[in-house]
């Protein structure tokens, strides 16, 4: 057992370590490419060569930190078959479609014209190069898009049916996979906040450049340009953000109570604006949740259905399987005892159908399938070993989710009052606390950005599948020592990988100080 638990957690921590490095580099790429097309385009409309030297220089940023994205993405991956074998024979056939795709369609649409985008000035016309830098972008978004769409369906199993000739998960409709709900909106959330991360990224760059004197009439052409897809951005973000909500409350209800701290849900459930969880209160005592809370009255209630005086469940809710009707009287569903004792009898009865499969059984079978069909739902959940551990860590899920928030807060500020300062004066963007801001935002950004991913991802635990398949059921039957060695390999190669793309970029900065980087005319 002590073995087990170390292969899980190692597998979780390397796991959890390449993907944290490559969210680094992708939400970049997503927005930098849009940035830097939205650039080109200005160019190609005025023609002014000042706007075809200012989308090269952001280009060149672009070019490598896509480099290094594409590094780690493709060792994530791997790690599904090497670390999550079964979770790769489990849903393979559903999961592996969406990867499929992103590598056929958008990876290779990716890299045929970023050749262009890159190698193709002089040599083809405005309009094809401007055609290949869109098309980069839009390639770019095509590749989160399937990569999210798997995501979303392990937070949201759908469009699939378990075959028990097989004992694996098929997929039965394919458009239901794709176009969930789940997926939709998790995609343009991702893709928004990539806009608001780059944004930010080329206002602290030019913020650097301002306060050095260097190259003031480019840094402030691209404030103005990276301000509006900013602001834009964070719009959207807030916009699928309540969409992700509603969607949350909807299909992971432990996860929005984890991410705020409820464990005893009511009518009209207030918004936390502001807490410190208590770290001694636990699912089954009575501690009080909070040491210190700022709450907003009714907000909970309002951000998961769009109803202020809606019920929202909490931990202990969803345990006991406790919820409020509409004329607010108590009703009692299925607790989680309740769901464990129906997924170990989906568990037996595969077991069953397996043994009367071997000696061609025919009644047994089907009487087995129908009791797996009806109690499929649960089949994940006779793997635990109480309800407690159904509850996902609630201290770093809380605080994730809040960070986001706040964080997502300052920066719609920040982006408000570049724009008002670009149109009203922009020589006030030359002012050193102005610079500074813009310079300590690229940190505050990326610490909101991984922030969200945390949020998505720990909210869910224990499921690898949201209620179908636990951890520790997913992992490899492999030694935990080798996952260990190999989590120290990955995170030095990692840690180095980003120090060499900060180098560069720092020295390409730098450099930029030195010479005049917009042509005289």
């Amino acid at each position: 057992m002590n073995e087990l638990t170390s292969l899980v957690d190692w597998s979780r921590a390397q796991f959890a370590l390449t993907a944290m490095y490559h969210w680094l580099f992708v939400p970049l790429t997503i927005g930098l490419s849009l940035i830097v097309a939205i650039m080109e385009s200005i160019y190609v409309r005025t023609g002014q060569q000042k706007w075809k030297a200012i989308t090269k220089f952001w280009m060149t940023l672009f070019g490598i930190n896509f480099a290094c994205g594409i590094a780690t993405g493709l060792i994530l991956e791997f790690e599904f078959g090497t670390n999550w074998s079964n979770y790769s024979w489990f849903v393979g056939d559903i999961f592996g479609a969406p990867l499929a795709i992103e590598g056929l369609l958008a990876f290779f649409m990716e890299a045929t014209f970023v050749a262009v985008m890159f190698f193709g000035w002089n040599k083809v016309s405005r309009g094809f190069h401007l055609a290949s830098t869109w098309l980069t972008a839009i390639g770019v978004s095509l590749s989160a898009l399937w990569i999210l769409i798997a995501n979303a369906w392990m937070q949201y199993p759908v469009g699939m049916e378990f075959d028990p000739a097989q004992m694996r998960n098929v997929m039965d409709n394919f458009w239901d996979v794709a176009l969930s709900t789940v997926a939709m909106h998790k995609f343009c959330h991702a893709v928004t906040s990539g806009w608001v991360l780059s944004a930010v990224f080329v206002v602290g760059v030019s913020s650097w450049l301002l306060y050095k004197k260097s190259n003031i009439l480019m840094a402030k052409d691209s404030v103005r340009v990276a301000s509006w897809v900013g602001l834009i951005g964070i719009l959207l973000v807030m916009w699928t953000g309540d969409g992700s909500a509603v969607d949350v409350a909807r299909v992971q209800p432990m996860k929005l109570a984890a991410m705020e701290g409820v464990y005893n849900g009511s009518r009209g459930q207030g918004l936390t604006g502001f807490g410190i969880l208590n770290p001694d209160k636990k699912y089954d005592n009575d501690e009080e949740t909070m040491l210190f809370a700022i709450e907003i009255p009714k907000g909970l209630s309002f951000l998961a259905t769009h109803d202020f005086d809606a019920f929202v469940p909490g931990i202990n809710d969803l345990i006991n399987g406790i919820s409020i009707n509409e004329a607010g009287d108590t009703v009692y569903g299925i607790t989680y005892a309740d769901r464990m004792a129906s997924g170990l009898l989906a568990q037996d009865a595969l077991k069953l159908y397996g043994e009367a499969q071997a000696i061609g059984d025919q009644e047994t079978m089907a009487q087995a399938a129908q009791v797996i069909k009806e109690n499929y739902a649960n089949f994940g959940y006779g793997y635990l070993q109480s309800p407690a551990d159904a509850i996902p860590p609630v201290g770093m899920t809380f605080y994730a989710f809040h960070i986001m928030v706040i964080f997502g807060g300052y920066l719609l500020l920040l982006f408000v009052v570049l724009i008002f300062v670009c149109y009203r004066s922009d020589k006030t963007l030359e002012n050193p606390w102005l610079c500074f801001f813009g310079l300590i935002s690229i940190p505050i950004v990326y610490i909101c950005s991984e922030a969200g991913w945390i949020t998505a991802e720990v909210g869910r635990q224990p499921w690898t599948i949201q209620d179908v398949l636990p951890r520790n059921v997913a992992i490899s039957d492999i030694s935990a020592g080798s996952v260990e060695a190999t989590f120290w390999v990955f995170a030095a190669i990692f840690t180095l990988l980003l120090f060499a793309e900060i180098s560069i970029m720092v020295r390409f900065i730098i450099n930029s100080e030195k010479k005049n980087i917009i042509p005289k005319q």
